[in-house]
């Protein structure tokens, strides 16, 4: 009866917010300071090359709202899984560092003109992946060094000394750039989604697909580690190997969203609890509805990034700070 239950709120869940975010990925490619018609974009009697609406449509305006999609979806369920493996509710991807690596390995490959390429990615998103499994490396190396398994309180403390540390050699490293390089940094640390095709989004897809895989083994094991690393081993779940399977896949999927879009922050951790107050506490519930709300929300804010001040566009980073800024301060008040 009970697992009865549970399907019926899983499927309702899935209608709802899958049908929210269904909307948003349909709607938000038709707004933006250039009107469109949906009829004209898809009428086979305009070529391509004289179909300006079909071109803003498939090159400016639909790659950036899947690319929100997946970075809403990989950066919210991120939050979900460090907050229940640190068993703290104000986790998030930038907690252990990872967002961090990725920024620094973005940094150097900007300022001192890295130049290759690797399955049809530049160096920036190549060094901001590797930057965020440098990070990762190095608080997990930390935390298993003295002790079977992972110790939740040298992560957190772990990650939030490399955090500070990694911040240090980004200012320095943005001491020695030029003008130039410097004003790309500080651009590319504001959070963008203007991908401008295809190809970024079908290569971040790839350790998105493998995080996923990772998350899909959790739900029931972070009900029990919520609870407490005892509890849970007390209860026939494979600690050690349940902690590594969501360290790992939350740090991939933060690193490849980082890689496609820059730090975006506040996604990580107020989605989380804005589902938790719709769906209740069971990772079963709020793992899928975290994904889809986040990629649902980060496209309202890109859609918002690129029309409040048309024809300028504002990066998705400041949008998202101005508005999950307030809604954070709430929830802290509504929990105090």
């Amino acid at each position: 009866m009970l697992r009865r239950s549970i399907r019926a709120r899983l499927g309702w869940t899935l209608i709802a917010f899958g049908a929210l975010a269904g909307a948003a990925c349909v709607l938000a490619p038709l707004a933006g300071s250039t009107p469109i018609r949906l009829r004209a974009v898809f009428n086979p009697s305009i070529p391509y090359a004289d179909n300006i609406d079909a071109q803003i449509f498939f090159v400016a305006r639909l790659p950036r709202v899947l690319a929100a999609a997946l970075v809403g979806a990989a950066l919210a369920v991120s939050g979900v899984v460090f907050q229940a493996l640190l068993r703290n509710p104000l986790a998030s991807p930038d907690t252990l560092g990872v967002s961090a690596g990725a920024s620094l390995g973005a940094m150097i490959a900007i300022t001192f003109g890295l130049d290759f390429s690797l399955l049809g990615l530049s160096a920036v998103p190549l060094a901001t992946f590797a930057g965020a499994a440098g990070a990762l490396a190095v608080v997990y190396g930390l935390s298993v060094a003295r002790r079977r398994g992972t110790s939740a309180m040298v992560l957190l403390l772990g990650g939030v000394t490399l955090q500070v540390l990694l911040g240090a050699a980004i200012a320095c490293i943005q001491f020695l750039a030029d003008f130039t390089q410097t004003f790309r940094n500080v651009r590319w640390l504001m959070g963008s989604l203007d991908v401008a095709s295809f190809a970024p989004i079908a290569a971040s897809l790839v350790p998105m697909l493998a995080a996923a895989v990772g998350f899909a083994t959790l739900p029931h094991a972070l009900n029990l580690l919520s609870v407490g690393a005892e509890s849970a081993a007390a209860r026939g779940v494979a600690v050690e190997r349940s902690e590594r399977v969501a360290l790992v896949s939350a740090s991939i999927a933060t690193g490849a969203a980082v890689s496609l879009a820059g730090p975006v922050s506040f996604i990580g951790i107020i989605v989380p609890h804005l589902v938790r107050l719709l769906v209740g506490a069971d990772h079963r519930l709020v793992m899928p509805a975290s994904a889809l709300f986040g990629a649902a929300f980060l496209i309202a804010c890109d859609l918002l990034a690129r029309t409040i001040a048309a024809p300028l566009e504002l990066p998705v980073g400041i949008v998202t700070a101005i508005i999950g800024g307030p809604i954070f301060l709430w929830l802290l008040f509504r929990r105090a």
